[in-house]
């Protein structure tokens, strides 16, 4: 699906000021950082097509966002936009066109596999995918080819607004978990799970943070 217009971008609804208290309460080494980085501002854009934006997460997977946006925009040219981007009208487009919109041959595989999975009922619809918790769309998403865990976690936090989702394997997030409480090295997922225990519930707040301090200058 086309990128939607600014105006449809928004920060979550669920952070308020006793979040930023409870994650202070339980970290003061993330307080400090909060009040370092200053207000939330992760943010978020409607869900409204699981099938639309898994598509889009894999066409612009290891690719610069503006060649990415080009070869969505032909591939959305030759299948349909808005409504008409469905699995079905997808497998109808010729292998080769889809090609020429400049897919390679490993994401014309995924695309194709996320559509048939879409249709067999292995990707939700969007009115279930509101009433499955994190771990059941995590489990369903990464059913479909090209497809990971890192993926799902940044559509549950930008898209689905969940406020509880640590992406461990993401680069950023470890960089800055590690300039922020000082340590030699990025951490292990499995360290970096283990201690963003006391984020619960809200680690994508944390998480959005730990970003904000991956790019922060080194303090004199």
């Amino acid at each position: 699906m086309p990128r939607p217009p600014p105006d449809e971008i928004r920060y979550p609804s669920y952070y308020t000021p006793a979040v930023r208290r409870s994650l202070a309460r339980a970290d003061p080494t993330m307080g400090a950082l909060m009040k370092r980085v200053g207000a939330f501002k992760l943010q978020v854009r409607p869900l409204h097509s699981p099938f639309g934006a898994l598509a889009e997460s894999i066409v612009y997977q290891q690719l610069h966002g503006k060649a990415a946006a080009t070869i969505f925009g032909r591939v959305c040219e030759r299948v349909g936009s808005g409504k008409k981007f469905t699995p079905e009208a997808l497998l109808a487009v010729p292998e080769t066109s889809l090609r020429e919109a400049g897919l390679s041959a490993n994401k014309l595989a995924a695309l194709l596999d996320l559509a048939r999975k879409t249709h067999e009922g292995t990707v939700p619809t969007l009115a279930k995918v509101r009433r499955m918790d994190d771990a059941e769309l995590i489990e369903h998403f990464t059913q479909v080819r090209g497809i990971g865990q890192w993926t799902v976690e940044m559509l549950l936090m930008f898209q689905l607004e969940r406020p509880d989702v640590l992406p461990v394997d993401d680069f950023g997030v470890r960089k800055g978990f590690m300039k922020a409480y000082g340590l030699p090295e990025m951490p292990k997922p499995k360290a970096l799970l283990a201690y963003g225990e006391r984020w619960r519930p809200w680690r994508s707040v944390a998480s959005w943070y730990l970003w904000r301090a991956s790019e922060l200058p080194a303090e004199g």
